[in-house]
């Protein structure tokens, strides 16, 4: 039986097979080069960005719709800057926390009345409306714990994070209120599961004993008070030293690296948390058709056993600079090879 691409991605996350291998294509700026538009034309109204995932979801078959702007549009909600580029992801400017007291005067921002995250629940809608139930929308928030890489910079951050507890507690309280309500609103416009983006409870980017002290404490109560099922996602970083606290937290999934073994994540992850990942994405720009399918080949053969898994890059968006050859093959070589019943 061909199953619906909400069917198979709700089936591999019971850890159980599906008909296929599920596979999301995280294609957040590939639409504007579809529509013709610049990266920054195509973010400024929500209608291209629908009618760019539709017709990504079309041209690639797969297995969701992905309405995610650009991170540092977390930062435009609370006032900061966005700088827009040509070939690339747009990023934040100068920091809205300049010095550490400024956090003393940092308020929520009221989601539902901030023009650019209403852009996000306008398309959220939009897509419900196209798809209804038949394939996945996958709403993004960023960890209150990660957020301030953009608000204040990553040194000043870190700086803060060992030296002061008291206003590393009140920033965490602002941004964990506005998480919340981000990922609720997304959940409550027609989004069926948040990707929750956390970079620095990595072991990559910090000890795993400091996360504990500090992060996990943030993202357990915060992941309580999503109200849908939630995917755990590393940007890149390294999971495995971590992969048990993850599902405790009771997320349903975990975005891994590839630089990590993926049958070691695999049976780290396995019956607990289902795998999304873990192709190169930068390594990506440079393959060939064979290379690409050989990749997915690879990847299909190590981690795809009994469920639990959806194929992906690693790092939770596609490069611009991956072109339609490149995702056209990654696709051809899932429907090749992807078929459980072959295996």
């Amino acid at each position: 039986m061909t199953m619906s691409s909400m069917q198979r991605v709700l089936t591999t996350l019971g850890h159980k097979e599906p008909d296929r291998v599920p596979f999301f294509l995280l294609l957040s700026m590939h639409g504007a080069r579809e529509l013709g538009l610049s990266i920054k034309d195509y973010f400024s109204k929500s209608e291209h960005v629908v009618e760019g995932q539709l017709r990504m979801l079309n041209k690639y078959r797969h297995d969701c719709l992905y309405p995610f702007f650009y991170t540092p549009l977390e930062v435009e909600a609370f006032g900061g800057e966005v700088l827009f580029y040509e070939d690339g992801p747009p990023n934040s400017g100068t920091p809205i926390i300049k010095k550490k007291s400024d956090i003393l005067s940092l308020t929520v921002p009221a989601v539902t009345e901030t023009a650019c995250l209403v852009k996000v629940f306008e398309t959220i809608h939009a897509l419900k409306e196209k798809v209804g139930d038949e394939t996945p929308i996958i709403g993004v928030v960023v960890s209150p714990f990660s957020l301030p890489v953009m608000q204040m910079g990553l040194s000043a951050y870190i700086e803060l994070l060992y030296e002061d507890p008291g206003l590393f507690n009140k920033l965490m309280a602002v941004n964990q209120q506005f998480c919340v309500a981000w990922a609720n609103a997304q959940l409550q416009a027609g989004a069926t599961a948040i990707c929750y983006f956390n970079p620095m409870a990595s072991p990559t980017m910090i000890a795993r004993e400091m996360y504990l002290k500090t992060g996990f404490q943030v993202d357990t109560q915060t992941l309580s008070q999503i109200q849908g099922p939630t995917a755990f996602h590393l940007a890149s970083g390294n999971a495995l030293p971590i992969l048990g606290d993850l599902a405790a937290m009771g997320t349903a999934a975990v975005g891994v690296s590839c630089l990590e073994d993926i049958s070691a994540l695999k049976e780290g992850c396995r019956n607990k948390l289902t795998i999304i990942g873990n192709l190169n994405g930068v390594e990506m720009r440079r393959w060939t058709p064979s290379q690409a399918e050989k990749n997915v080949r690879d990847l299909i053969a190590a981690a795809a056993d009994g469920g639990g898994f959806i194929l992906s890059d690693n790092h939770g968006e596609i490069p611009w600079q991956v072109g339609e050859e490149t995702l056209q093959a990654i696709s051809n070589a899932v429907h090749k090879w992807g078929n459980y019943s072959q295996e």
